[in-house]
């Protein structure tokens, strides 16, 4: 059995990953690697000043800082909107009853919300999940046996596939 050893890896400005054992070996020639230092362990504190805590990891987290070797940073600009976005606010714009858009939208999530508290119930139960396993794995070997063993069977599936396809998408 090969033995695997990891290696640490530090980042470079150019965002590449280098080897450390090569870093260490061309460290002189290569202004380019960033090594962070390693942080102190947090202070044992009383569990009743959890506000303590949260203070000292926002300490940490203003002291953690990076300095690139003279590269100047990428400007992001603002003002650009992903595609997705913009497709969003363009349908929205779009819509004349936005109240009962924004009624059928909370009652889905409400509905989400209620079939996932609804099916952790039923995985609580001591019997079901496995009944309802075997039922998926079961239908599961139908189906396949049905569509998908033999070839006119696998031909009618593919074209119920893309008739359906066809109608949701619609034809162009």
């Amino acid at each position: 059995m090969a033995s695997t050893s990891s290696t640490p890896l530090s980042i470079s400005s150019s965002s590449s990953l280098i080897d450390a054992k090569a870093s260490r070996l061309s460290a002189v020639a290569s202004p380019q690697c960033v090594s962070l230092p390693t942080l102190p362990p947090p202070p044992v504190q009383p569990r009743n000043r959890p506000w303590k805590a949260a203070a000292y990891c926002r300490k940490i987290a203003r002291n953690v800082m990076t300095m690139a070797t003279g590269e100047a940073p990428v400007a992001v600009a603002s003002t650009d909107l992903p595609e997705i976005v913009k497709t969003v606010q363009e349908a929205w714009d779009k819509v004349e009853d936005k109240y009962a858009v924004s009624s059928v939208v909370v009652a889905g999530g409400v509905a989400l919300w209620g079939s996932a508290g609804f099916i952790s119930a039923i995985e609580r139960l001591p019997l079901i999940p496995g009944v309802l396993e075997l039922a998926g794995i079961g239908y599961t070997g139908w189906f396949a046996y049905k569509n998908l063993v033999f070839k006119p069977d696998r031909e009618a599936l593919i074209a119920k596939i893309k008739d359906t396809y066809k109608e949701v998408i619609g034809s162009s």
